[in-house]
């Protein structure tokens, strides 16, 4: 089916592109934007959110890349609130976050194969970040995600693919592109040809031939590439492990398909000689950008075999599939780079002995009809992998023998009959120092002048600088020493702008530690960063802290690990989609010059000292014990949590110096059951009806804090839910002075209140309001807001048990003394919130983005508001355009450091590639 499809003559191909946004994939998607739109045009971009990127920072990153190519044109698909209900019918808009076998009816779900993926560095935090260029490098435009306004991926592929022939490149997991085939078989007929990176089938691995303990099985010579779980599966490739079931239905579509598989794509490395040219070549923002992700990327690399172990995947891919396409002829797949043969071979999805009911198959366990009519006794009624340590999976000594995702040759009707690429073609000028094909093809069409990348983020303003506010304190007396835990949510930065709207004679912020297992994923730290930048204090060390709760990360390899509660969280709408977006507000504050890097030295455990070192993100633990030795003799610091503890029970269960200085510490979360209708908020657990969220996300941190001796003042939710009326708190906010945080609070709850209101996926936003709470009981005063306290024996439940983790307990022989929140004055609460982001002291220094452009495209030489005033940074004057320079200035209250940087040059021929040459440089 689709082979029959005839183009019109003149017309472009169109294509479709579904990807991960790993680094080889802009790799790729820049590619196929440099190429001659009126041979083949990219009409569309789908996200799979299941993957190697969080679709949150995933969706912006491909809107950033569009505008850097004046693409704007492009339209972008991810998510989606559908889902796929027990007797198989697919609801309308599946997201795509979960694997096809994991799917319910929502978004929030297990870990099955994404587990495989590291989450911190080297993992998603990386991708997610583009390793800290994506923001300092990339322009924004005007297009961002916003919520229940984002085309979703299926209506993107149901638009594009109903208007006509179009062909689809895959290089991520199969979701997507699964479900819209199980759903629109009609138009199928629309699709020309689908072109996959992903699987392995004659493979195998180059990499991990290093002599290991004899206790252990080697990676060298698998089939597949799962360096974190080769002991269990030493035969699926990523893309493909990342949703076997989806891969399946892709390749026994019946549409032709071409694969790119590890055969190929292990036989074209970055070599040296390819990675000095690109850096000798970067004649455009794209190649530019290209490069510094790549360098960190060897930078960054765990040994010293980069150039054996890091290919060329998923640019390889489009290199293929365009060469292929522009042979409009072509029957056997004759391209420019990669040599190729029709096999015949399937993708496994479970493993024998088939028609086993051991737990591990929703498709089968527990229905009396197979999901989706299978086979009971087929193929995909065996074993499914349930993730990386999978007992079923591991053998003692030997190498695993799981086979989810391996893409492996048959024979008989179940084999589809697929053209596969096997290696890259060899440079055609022997002489080259490039030994592929494809090397020179990359190279060139980065390197164009046409289609090229307009500005990156310096040069998209005339006068851009980089500023660093620190406030003068001098001859002030601090109050009190605060740190605040926080896990990123919407609530969390609205009592941040709080903590940061209080005089500093009363509150004296010195840390901000995040808990990336909570509400938002790691890479939001660079919404904290503009946040602190909008309100002058670039001057509060941030520390990140550990991507797990307690005892959830591998033993093996602890850069990867479980999602038993982070499960607990929905990926789409009301999720992480939008808390790493804060709701779409995110891209409204100003740039921070600050932000997350995988920056790093071999001091803290890096494998080589990178280029800038001094930037690298440090820990929570760091900054915290940076706090202690900062402190006066016998002074203090009061902590406020609002996400899980994590962060609180590793300090403890480090040194007893660094928990000592502790004076005591404000909990924001955990429920006190009085009655059984008094119900918890872990809404997507509903075996657990008593718990809350912050507790349930890592209770054996939540037991290990409330079994210490630290004088705890717990703010718990049945009061948070008195003080969570978004009508009042913004009909206050609506009545005090327009400062920009109060208005940026406004429009931010606003927006929640709208969401609630509107969509049942945000049902729970009101738990953001009552998040607040903390912070303003924190430094308000008893008598103003009503307060009443009382004292309880409380101990939290870390079973292990879904249904009883995170859950708080009166336990008047176990428990220990907990002063507890009884009670608060809502509109007392409600007037104080509003007026101290209403004061116009200490309020910020640059109130937008949107500001903040127009102070960058505004002439030195114009007069600018008064240096006095409290808004405006105060202007460097202009320097040479290729001059870097670092320079303090004075403004009331605040140094500034400014930074600025020099502009690009656009444009290469193909000649000028070839000698290495930059005309760029001698114009």
């Amino acid at each position: 089916m689709g082979a029959d499809i005839h183009c019109v003559k003149g017309q472009p191909q169109r294509i479709l592109l579904d990807t991960d946004m790993d680094t080889d994939d802009f790799f790729a998607l820049l590619y196929l934007l440099k190429l001659n739109r009126s041979e083949l045009d990219l009409q569309a971009i789908t996200i799979n959110a299941n993957a190697w990127t969080d679709a949150g920072h995933s969706v912006n990153h491909v809107y950033d890349i569009l505008y850097m190519m004046g693409r704007d044109d492009v339209v972008v698909g991810v998510g989606g609130e559908g889902g796929i209900l027990e007797d198989g019918t697919i609801l309308q808009n599946v997201g795509g976050y979960l694997p096809i076998i994991e799917q319910g009816n929502g978004t929030a779900g297990y870990c099955r194969y994404r587990q495989a993926i590291p989450v911190g560095p080297g993992g998603r935090l990386d991708k997610d970040t583009d390793f800290g260029f994506r923001k300092s490098f990339l322009p924004q435009g005007r297009r961002k995600y916003s919520p229940l306004r984002q085309p979703t991926a299926q209506e993107v592929m149901i638009e594009k693919i109903s208007a006509g022939p179009i062909t689809v490149l895959i290089i991520g997991a199969h979701t997507n592109f699964a479900i819209f085939l199980m759903n629109n078989p009609n138009l199928k007929k629309n699709i020309k040809h689908i072109y996959v990176m992903g699987g392995g089938v004659r493979s195998k691995n180059p990499t991990g031939c290093k002599a290991l303990s004899a206790s252990q099985s080697r990676q060298c010579g698998d089939h597949g590439n799962l360096f974190t779980a080769y002991t269990s599966n030493p035969y699926a490739e990523f893309n493909i492990y990342g949703d076997p079931f989806a891969a399946y239905q892709v390749i026994h579509s019946g549409i032709p398909v071409t694969l790119v598989p590890l055969d190929a794509t292990n036989t074209i490395p970055i070599t040296r000689d390819f990675f000095e040219a690109l850096e000798k070549n970067q004649h455009t923002y794209e190649a530019q950008y290209c490069f510094k992700s790549l360098k960190m990327v060897r930078d960054t690399w765990v040994g010293d075999n980069f150039y054996k172990s890091y290919f060329m995947w998923d640019s390889f891919t489009s290199g293929v599939a365009t060469s292929i396409m522009r042979n409009r002829q072509n029957q056997n797949g004759e391209n420019e780079f990669a040599k190729v043969e029709y096999m015949n071979i399937t993708v496994i999805t479970s493993n024998k002995p088939y028609q086993i009911s051991d737990g591990s198959n929703p498709f089968f366990d527990g229905l009396k009809v197979p999901k989706f009519n299978l086979k009971r006794n087929g193929v995909h009624s065996g074993h499914v992998q349930t993730g990386i340590r999978d007992p079923f999976c591991l053998v003692k000594n030997g190498k695993g023998r799981c086979m989810d995702g391996y893409t492996t040759e048959i024979s008989g009707p179940e084999a589809a009959h697929v053209l596969v690429a096997v290696r890259a073609k060899p440079n055609s000028h022997n002489n080259s120092s490039l030994n592929r094909e494809f090397f020179k093809s990359f190279l060139d069409v980065l390197n164009r002048p046409e289609q090229c990348g307009r500005f990156n983020f310096t040069a998209q303003s005339l006068h851009y600088e980089e500023i660093f506010y620190k406030p003068d304190f001098r001859g002030k007396r601090l109050g009190k020493n605060i740190v605040f835990d926080m896990d990123m949510s919407a609530g969390d930065f609205l009592s941040l702008f709080y903590l940061l709207k209080l005089p500093v004679e009363i509150i004296n912020l010195k840390a901000i530690l995040v808990s990336p297992n909570g509400w938002a994923n790691a890479a939001t730290i660079d919404v904290l960063y503009d946040l602190l930048h909008m309100m002058g204090r670039d001057d509060i060390p941030v520390g990140l802290g550990d991507m797990f709760a307690l005892n959830q990360s591998d033993k093996l390899s602890p850069a990867v690990g479980d999602c038993k509660y982070h499960k607990a969280i929905t990926h789409g709408s009301g999720g992480f989609l939008d808390s790493d977006n804060l709701y779409g507000l995110a891209r409204n504050l100003p740039r921070s010059p600050r932000r997350y890097t995988a920056e790093n030295s071999v001091k803290f455990g890096a494998p080589r000292d990178t280029d800038h070192p001094e930037l690298r993100q440090p820990l929570a633990l760091e900054i915290w014990g940076s706090v202690v030795k900062s402190l006066d003799a016998g002074s203090k610091v009061t902590i406020l949590t609002n996400g899980p503890l994590t962060n609180i029970a590793k300090i403890l269960l480090s040194d007893k110096n660094l928990s000592s200085p502790i004076q005591d510490i404000f909990v924001v979360g955990g429920h006190i059951i009085n009655h059984e209708s008094d119900k918890g908020n872990v809404i997507n657990i509903p075996s657990n009806e008593y718990a809350e969220l912050n507790m349930f996300l890592d209770p054996l941190a939540a037991k290990v804090v409330f079994d210490s001796a630290l004088n705890i003042t717990l703010i718990p939710l049945s009061v948070q839910r008195k003080v969570s009326r978004f009508g009042k708190i913004l009909e206050r906010l609506y009545l005090t002075k327009k400062t920009p945080e109060s208005k940026f609070a406004w429009r931010l709850l606003s927006r929640l209140h709208r969401l609630k209101i509107t969509n049942s996926r945000y049902q729970h936003m009101d738990t953001f309001l009552g998040e607040i709470l903390g912070a303003v009981i924190l430094a308000g005063d008893r008598f103003t807001l009503k307060t009443t306290f009382e004292s309880r024996p409380i101990r939290v439940l870390a079973t292990g048990i879904d249904s009883e983790d995170g859950q708080m307990i009166i336990d008047q022989n176990h428990g220990n003394s907990v002063k507890v929140l009884d009670d608060v004055n809502p509109f007392s609460f409600y007037d104080v919130f509003a007026n101290q982001l209403g004061d116009e002291r200490q309020s910020a220094i640059v109130g937008s983005f949107e500001e903040q452009r127009r102070i960058w495209n505004t002439p030195r030489s114009t007069t600018l508001p008064p240096s006095n005033s409290p808004r405006y940074p105060h202007h460097l004057s202009n320097p040479k355009p290729t001059q870097t320079f670092l320079s303090q200035k004075k403004m009331p209250g605040y140094e500034a450091i400014s930074t600025t940087h020099p502009p690009a040059w656009c444009g290469a021929t193909l000649s000028n590639l070839e000698t290495g040459t930059d005309p760029g440089l001698s114009s």
